[in-house]
């Protein structure tokens, strides 16, 4: 055998080994964790499984989520939206770099820091919690604290998905629509808005999924009260704790159709963007 001819013979065979290595990485961590939460969520039936989806708390935690991230996606695609206009469009003013790294600092903290930082903060022994307290104002413990801690995961991804698109995009459009008369909000509205339409929607679909995923800080600041406090993430951890395993499973899988979801979404509006990038 040659020398070329040994050299393509393991070359054939490297990228199947590299295959099966990822494949047997990814059945051990997802495919089989993933299938074992389905198996045990359906094994009495499908009839037990929406028994589970019907229980008060199951569905306080579901509605609980639900709000958590109808409050903070408004909240995060306005800053994501200013952030990214002032980012790209004043890339001189003093202190840029800083404020991108702001922006990423969730990237890299722990939720469960940020959790306590927000305890630290706003509970009945942090810097605001006295003032607080006077003025009958609950933060830790409460609704609003869950609000702060989930705003504040999710708080990079619509900045970072809107920022590169702006930076491509350039300039030249919007001055050209400023020389017609145009106003600042016009300007955004009807050009800059309409251009950067799928990066937003992606980071929208990204800052949904984290929000609604959220356990690390919620947990810190919520204090995981049963039909007060307690998301969907929470009520998985909880029921599993308490040997309730099928109403755990159940909400898992709930959460993991949420994923799917966010998946093909996700799926779709790259290839939109792609098209878009192509014409």
């Amino acid at each position: 055998m040659t020398r070329n001819n040994l050299s393509q013979k393991k070359g054939g065979w490297a990228p199947k080994i590299l295959i099966g290595i990822a494949l047997l990485y990814l059945g051990l961590v997802l495919y089989i964790p993933a299938a074992n939460v389905f198996f045990y969520a359906f094994r009495k039936g499908f009839g037990p499984f929406l028994s589970n989806l019907t229980q008060p708390d199951f569905l306080y935690a579901a509605w609980l989520t639900l709000t958590l991230a109808l409050v903070t996606i408004p909240v995060n695609t306005v800053f994501g939206l200013c952030a990214a206009w002032a980012l790209t469009r004043n890339n001189n003013f003093p202190g840029r770099a800083f404020i991108l790294s702001i922006i990423d600092l969730p990237f890299s903290i722990s939720p469960v820091v940020a959790g306590l930082m927000i305890v630290l903060l706003y509970g009945r022994n942090g810097w605001f919690g006295e003032w607080l307290f006077d003025h009958d104002i609950r933060i830790v413990f409460a609704f609003p604290g869950m609000v702060i801690a989930t705003a504040f995961i999710s708080m990079p991804f619509v900045a970072r998905e809107v920022i590169p698109v702006l930076e491509e995009l350039g300039h030249d459009q919007e001055e050209a629509a400023r020389t017609l008369g145009a106003k600042d909000w016009q300007i955004f509205w009807r050009v800059t808005l309409p251009n950067v339409r799928w990066g937003l929607l992606y980071g929208l679909l990204l800052t949904n999924a984290r929000a609604m995923g959220e356990f690390g800080a919620v947990s810190v600041v919520s204090g995981n009260i049963i039909g007060k406090t307690q998301s969907l993430p929470l009520f998985v951890e909880e029921t599993y704790k308490q040997y309730q395993t099928e109403a755990a499973y159940s909400a898992a899988v709930v959460l993991g159709l949420l994923a799917l979801v966010t998946l093909v979404l996700k799926d779709i509006l790259e290839k939109k963007t792609t098209i878009k990038e192509v014409e």
